[in-house]
């Protein structure tokens, strides 16, 4: 198997994974602080990298590394997390699809500038029309208008492009689990002092959905599935893998399909064959 095809399966793995996370935030907010979530979770998922690189007896970055680790920390552990909790705190999460279909070409143009990548003009042309298709179906289901939860999000796409682009290029010298492993290890102080600030008063005030939305998030969305996705960016092309994420959306419908008994509609099926028509386009003219 080539390196560009490897790529391609672990980002296709680490999509999978991470569209579970905005249901499964949306469901913990119901009953925790979005500060204590996003704390939680990173801390969570910190204890488990920390615990992996002393197994594994992981070498310490070099001091010029910290800079692009700090920017992953601020950006995916922290960043994303948190915006995103606070803006499902207004908006639906399949409102946040809007969203998320734009997360691709907010990878790609970061992979652009940071990663130094330089697609074809007509993969551009398949990145905007395979978010116009996930936006567009997005709309046609529906949502209440906030402006809040909308600013919220549209922050949270634009400084997760930027993690995920610089995750990527750092994952070329350290490792794709090595660098989420030492961006949470770097943020577990704050974290964990955080988690211990804002922890439930009482918590018979918290279901079982949201400690296994919380246990979900923090191991899977926070640690696993970054293992698989910066390592298909760094051998597949920061641009061009980045445009699975369009398919993200639609992973989590199918998921509540067959999790949640809930109906599969033909025009959802329709729109997600044309958003993987677009995918392979710009898999095609990615360089």
């Amino acid at each position: 198997m080539d390196k560009s095809m490897s790529g391609w399966i672990n980002g296709f793995l680490g999509v999978l994974i991470f569209s579970a996370s905005l249901p499964a935030t949306r469901v913990a907010v119901i009953d925790l602080d979005p500060v204590f979530l996003t704390a939680a979770r990173a801390a969570i998922a910190g204890l488990l990298g920390l615990c992996l690189l002393l197994a594994f007896r992981q070498t310490r970055p070099q001091r010029s590394d910290l800079l692009p680790l700090i920017v992953v920390a601020l950006s995916v552990v922290v960043g994303f997390p948190l915006l995103t909790a606070l803006a499902l705190k207004h908006v639906s999460s399949a409102h946040s699809i809007v969203f998320i279909g734009l997360l691709p070409l907010a990878t790609a143009s970061f992979g652009v500038l940071r990663g130094g990548e330089r697609p074809r003009p007509v993969f551009w042309l398949f990145s905007c029309l395979g978010s116009t298709l996930v936006a567009g179906f997005a709309m046609t289901q529906g949502f209440v208008a906030s402006p809040v939860g909308d600013l919220l999000m549209l922050a949270a796409v634009i400084i997760c492009g930027l993690g995920y682009a610089e995750g990527a290029r750092l994952s070329r010298k350290l490792g794709g689990w090595q660098v989420i492993s030492w961006a949470l290890v770097l943020s577990l102080p704050v974290m964990v002092t955080l988690s211990a600030m804002t922890f439930p008063d009482s918590l018979a005030d918290v279901g079982r959905p949201a400690w296994l939305g919380l246990a979900y998030v923090s191991v899977f969305s926070m640690l696993v599935g970054f293992v698989f996705w910066y390592r298909g960016l760094a051998q597949g092309g920061i641009a061009a893998v980045g445009q699975l994420q369009l398919l993200q959306p639609f992973f989590g419908l199918m998921l509540a399909a067959l999790l949640l008994h809930e109906a599969v509609s033909w025009p959802m099926v329709a729109v997600t064959a044309g958003v993987a028509l677009c995918v392979a386009g710009a898999k095609r003219f990615a360089r």
